[in-house]
């Protein structure tokens, strides 16, 4: 539960961030996220997929696979979804210098400006969070499928969905390799549930 629902302790480490979007609504709304893309063995069909529930969503992009595959990011943008920035290298936070971390993400800025950042794995430092929330609004998250899991079955990556989608949730999925198994059978269930429990589907401001 740690990693599908980040605790309260740990969003008060970063209270910069946006983990969960509450406001007075008259129905329940849920923010579908993807993340690790665009590439064109799992993109396009995310973005078919979505077509088919007549749904937009938020995809947080690499920057190098940006760079490779600009006609994919092209296609995210003419369809009608949100778009994010997810480093050019999908660096770790903790795992580099402050001053590469934040290039890292001005490098990816100039191919994909957008307001919106996530940071990869959804670990940086907090100097970092304070310098980064100067320029972006940095978007963390409330339900973490664990699709990129070999661990899980694609069962139990749908079961983390119907146990802690809430309304308001930003609830994370990846168009990557190492997610195809999972999210491919995932996502539709989970689509479909959300929406026979009376979910709305949107999509993060870019404001």
């Amino acid at each position: 539960m740690f990693i599908e629902r980040p605790p309260l302790i740990y969003r008060l480490l970063f209270p910069e961030a946006v983990w969960r979007v509450k406001g007075r609504r008259t129905s329940k709304v849920v923010f579908l996220t993807f993340d690790d893309g665009p590439i064109p063995e799992e993109t396009p069909w995310v973005l078919d997929t979505l077509d088919r529930y007549g749904i937009k969503a938020t995809f947080f992009m690499v920057g190098d696979n940006v760079r490779r595959y600009p006609e994919l990011f092209e296609e995210i943008k003419r369809r009608g979804h949100a778009y994010g920035n997810h480093s050019m290298h999908h660096l770790q936070g903790m795992k580099v210098t402050t001053h590469r971390y934040l290039y890292d993400i001005t490098e990816a800025d100039k191919l994909i400006g957008s307001p919106l950042f996530r940071p990869p794995h959804g670990i940086m430092r907090w100097k970092q969070a304070k310098a980064i929330k100067d320029h972006y609004n940095i978007i963390m998250y409330d339900l973490v499928t664990r699709d990129y899991s070999r661990k899980l079955t694609p069962e139990q990556v749908l079961d983390n969905v119907k146990r802690f989608a809430r309304d308001g949730s930003i609830i994370v999925f990846h168009d990557s390799r190492k997610s195809s198994r999972n999210m491919r059978f995932a996502l539709p269930r989970a689509i479909e549930w959300l929406l026979e429990q009376g979910y709305e589907f949107r999509t993060l401001p870019m404001e």
